[in-house]
């Protein structure tokens, strides 16, 4: 049997490293995924907004943020994203929640 001794131990609720989430890749355990319909989006960041999971892919470099894609190593495939997409209201959806093919 074998104890680890106090020594060994770290006190708790420190953080003993920086980081953020953008080193952990969070979304290789989905089923679906948003296949995104650039020509449905109208830019309206709704996704961006709505995404507990920053996977939401946005080029900020001109006067408006504009919507890339997905970014699939943070994206768990929940379809909120898809969900509060406003052309979806209107049958003509920038996001569409499909099966995903490993």
């Amino acid at each position: 049997m074998s104890f680890i001794k106090n020594d060994d131990l770290h006190e708790g609720g420190i953080i003993r490293e920086a980081g953020n989430a953008t080193t952990y890749k969070t979304g290789d355990w989905r089923t679906f995924v948003p296949e995104f319909i650039e020509a449905n989006c109208i830019q309206c960041m709704f996704c961006w907004i709505y995404c507990p999971d920053s996977a939401i892919d946005i080029d900020t470099s001109g006067d408006k943020p504009i919507m890339k894609g997905i970014i699939l190593d943070h994206c768990k495939g929940c379809g909120i994203c898809a969900h509060e997409c406003p052309p979806m209201k209107k049958g003509k959806a920038a996001l569409v929640m499909v099966r995903e093919e490993k």
